[in-house]
């Protein structure tokens, strides 16, 4: 079933904005676990039960989102052009039709802060943890900013302390102001042997272990969507920034240009207010 695309120009303003980046999900793994009844809670959230199988606009964490901050989100994996949903405004784009939300400033971050949006990173892999000048270029994009080493991936409960952290902020938030929360998830990205029952740290990582993972964040995820939700209408989207292999083909890792790298889950739908 394919996704429906609301005219976002309707959106914005009127909802807030949720972006859910789910790092290194593979979109094999997130299919699978899917069709088999493994991820409940995300599957209630996809049309016919199926993630929109997409190619990333980058093939490591940091090039991704700085073009998704761009508002090259992932696109669907099939000829196009296919519009999108937010776009700055250059001449020449051809992914930018009638629906696309237009924003005037260099990134989406700042152009939803210029429509009133309080712009909030909750951040999860290394390029978010504000340590050094690298880590601090993605979520120096946002009004506010939150990184703590619970939130990272070597942790077993870090999207568990990141919900706890959103849920924070939302509380300190006005009722009337609208918010565009980002949550950078770390939990599938390597080390994720922890997440599989039997794992040991001397076996390491596996496609099984990834898979273990994502049902961790799915057996939590309701609870930043009812955080969101208990706000008001809101209009979510849930990727990957780009996937991981384990040993396809020989590769390990990501940054790399296999299929296991370049595609990714995507899905997006509106949160409807209590």
């Amino acid at each position: 079933m394919p996704l429906t695309e609301p005219d976002m120009n309707e959106v914005v303003g009127s909802h807030d904005l949720l972006l859910i980046t789910l790092d290194t999900l593979r979109y094999d793994v997130a299919a699978e676990l899917a069709a088999t009844g493994r991820t409940p809670r995300l599957a209630s959230r996809l049309p016919g039960g199926v993630w929109d199988e997409r190619h990333a606009p980058g093939n490591f964490t940091y090039a991704s989102h700085q073009a998704m901050f761009a508002g090259f989100l992932p696109t669907p994996a099939a000829p196009g052009p296919h519009r999108r949903l937010f776009a700055a405004r250059f001449a020449g784009s051809e992914t930018t039709a009638a629906g696309t939300y237009v924003f005037e400033t260099p990134d989406l971050v700042s152009g939803l802060a210029a429509a009133g949006y309080h712009t909030v990173c909750v951040g999860g892999v290394g390029f978010f943890d504000k340590r050094g000048p690298l880590g601090s270029v993605l979520p120096g994009y946002f009004q506010e900013s939150h990184w703590e080493p619970e939130f990272g991936v070597p942790s077993p409960t870090s999207f568990e302390a990141q919900i706890d952290r959103a849920e924070q902020v939302i509380a300190g938030l006005a009722p009337g102001r609208r918010l565009f929360l980002f949550v950078n998830v770390s939990a599938l990205h390597q080390p994720n042997w922890f997440h599989l029952p039997g794992a040991t740290r001397e076996a390491g990582d596996s496609r099984a272990s990834h898979a273990a993972a994502l049902e961790y964040v799915d057996r939590h995820i309701d609870r930043l969507f009812d955080a969101v939700s208990g706000r008001g209408p809101a209009f979510a989207i849930v990727c990957s920034d780009h996937g991981t292999a384990y040993g396809d083909d020989g590769y390990t890792g990501h940054r790399l240009g296999h299929q296991a790298v370049w595609t990714v889950p995507y899905t997006h739908f509106f949160l409807e207010a209590p």
